[in-house]
């Protein structure tokens, strides 16, 4: 399968102009040579607040930049929300969708998040459309069934909207909700076995087979045995991503 590869960084809500400056330019300096004519593509996404910055800080390198969020709504009376039309306004291209904070913390529902991914699409962004089980719903043995519903939801909207034409634009990421923040990740074996399924519905969706990316506690000393599998096409990565090395370590495995 020939499929876009990519490393993702997800500062959640992290950083500061100093910090940000001086990780951003470690990263810059550290990056494996060979990235500069690899397949991976590298993306970080930042608080709202520090994607101008981020915008200056990335000019002319090779590392895209991307939100952590986006409005249901395009404009109007929504105090606090940022709308997709303002991320394409800053250059942005990535836009995390549907992550299990956002889920938990803020109550998306899949309705929801499938009203995102066709105002990001709409609005050329490329969403990053996170689904994942809780720790709870994996004992109970109805991994698939979650996962299956938060991604048929979005996929079956947006092949009956305005948007199917640009279906194929969109970046699936499976992160087990009990993964995210714990230290604890899936063994590549069970992280593979959802990868797996995640293709085959998206398949019956989408033009051509998506990247599919792991995120929950990936790490160095994991990297390499998680992306080695053949339905893993990277990874959406939260601490790591705020650690210059780590990160950086994290990108060579793909490389």
């Amino acid at each position: 399968m020939n499929i876009q590869n990519y490393v993702i960084g997800n500062w959640k809500m992290n950083g500061n102009w100093e910090t940000n400056a001086k990780l951003i330019n470690s990263i810059k300096s550290n990056l494996p040579h060979s990235l500069n004519n690899s397949s991976t593509k590298t993306v970080v996404c930042v608080p709202y607040i520090y994607l101008i910055q981020c915008k200056g800080l990335l000019n002319n390198s090779i590392i895209e930049y991307g939100a952590q969020d986006v409005s249901a709504h395009e404009n109007g009376a929504y105090t606090g929300e940022v709308s997709a039309g303002m991320l394409a306004d800053l250059g942005c291209k990535y836009v995390i969708i549907g992550h299990s904070e956002r889920r938990v913390y803020h109550k998306e529902d899949n309705e929801l998040i499938a009203d995102k991914v066709n105002i990001a699409l709409k609005y050329k962004l490329i969403p990053i459309l996170c689904v994942g089980e809780t720790l709870e719903q994996r004992e109970e043995g109805i991994t698939n069934k979650i996962v299956k519903q938060q991604l048929e939801t979005v996929l079956q909207s947006i092949q009956n909207s305005e948007q199917k034409s640009n279906i194929d634009n969109i970046i699936i990421a499976y992160e087990p909700v009990w993964a995210i923040g714990t230290g604890k990740t899936a063994t590549a074996e069970q992280a593979h076995t959802v990868h797996a399924y995640l293709r085959e519905i998206a398949d019956n969706y989408m033009h051509k087979s998506p990247s599919i990316l792991y995120g929950g506690s990936v790490k160095p000393s994991n990297a390499k045995e998680l992306f080695n599998m053949l339905h893993i096409n990277g990874g959406l990565i939260g601490g790591a991503s705020l650690n210059t090395q780590d990160f950086c370590d994290i990108i060579s495995t793909l490389n």
